[in-house]
């Protein structure tokens, strides 16, 4: 029982973290206009090692171990998707964007049992294969009416899916807390070499520029929902395999679609809205699937005990 816990425990994470995420992507598409999305994800990493510095006392740790090359690959992978999504959001609704990205949960869900070896049976695949024909529906714009923005998400999705993994192997022996601090650091890194070539040589996503008062609220509250928001992930990985963890980012949809609506008068259409209900229902079945197989392995050790 105490693992049906953990298990439920993670999944109320997962949902929890997808509910508060959107806000981070509404924040970087308000910004797009005056601050590059390379500055965004720069700051975004800043705010995150500023945070999670305090909580690093609470830990312990060599700092040079051998897992410091997955910490730093882990890094480099949310820091590419991390760019790759917030130039995704100033050509594309957050609806939209978030839709073409939820590829991967498919792929993470398929690389966890290459790479984890976890087993994923055909009720929960197919659970998965439904949530991504109803993303689908809501990213049913082809490529002659989106256009090349629409790779900036499929770009997030695989970078996404990699950080995912690293996530899940190294939060097996790692402290969640220092998991973070070392994504923020390496993280920092990358876009602070990013930005310097960037602004040197005039690419416009990687350019930076000094923010106003205002804008420097508005970075420091998408640190915050970024920082709160991935340390949760982090939390349900340790308590919940990956396949199980996965659909619930299909959630992730209701508040980009809500956030859409209020700031950017971005208003699903009916076939969105089918679209949204298919996915939660994918997410809703796992939920339930795992609940009904819990409930069968812990009266199975009943039985055995009894």
């Amino acid at each position: 029982m105490i693992g049906d816990k953990k298990i439920s425990q993670g999944m109320t994470m997962m949902i929890i973290a997808m509910l508060m995420l959107p806000g981070l992507d509404a924040i970087a598409k308000w910004l797009a206009g005056s601050i590059s999305s390379g500055q965004v994800a720069f700051s975004r990493f800043l705010f995150q090692v500023i945070f999670m510095s305090p909580l690093l006392l609470r830990t312990s740790g060599p700092w040079l171990s051998p897992t410091l090359v997955l910490h730093a690959l882990r890094g480099c992978f949310i820091a590419v998707a991390t760019v790759l999504f917030f130039t995704g959001l100033s050509y594309l609704p957050i609806a939209d964007a978030i839709a073409i990205f939820f590829i991967e949960p498919l792929i993470v869900t398929l690389l966890s049992v290459l790479f984890l070896k976890e087993h994923v049976g055909w009720r929960r695949l197919s659970a998965i294969m439904v949530g991504f024909i109803g993303a689908l529906i809501i990213i049913r714009p082809t490529f002659a009416n989106v256009g090349w923005p629409v790779l900036y998400p499929v770009g997030t999705a695989f970078c996404f899916a990699i950080y995912f993994l690293l996530t899940r192997k190294l939060v097996e022996k790692e402290d969640p807390i220092r998991l973070q601090f070392f994504a923020g650091v390496f993280g920092f890194l990358v876009m602070s070499v990013a930005l310097f070539f960037g602004t040197t040589y005039e690419f416009d996503i990687l350019t930076a520029v000094f923010p106003s008062s205002s804008e420097w609220a508005l970075l420091g509250l998408l640190g915050i929902i970024a920082t709160v928001g991935h340390l949760l992930v982090v939390l349900a990985c340790q308590r919940a395999p990956v396949g199980v963890l996965a659909p619930f980012q299909y959630i992730e949809i209701i508040g980009a679609t809500a956030l859409g609506w209020i700031f950017f008068k971005d208003f699903p259409d009916p076939l969105t809205w089918l679209g949204i209900s298919i996915i939660v229902g994918s997410g809703i079945f796992i939920f339930y699937r795992e609940s009904q197989l819990s409930k069968a392995t812990a009266s199975a050790l009943d039985t055995t005990r009894g």
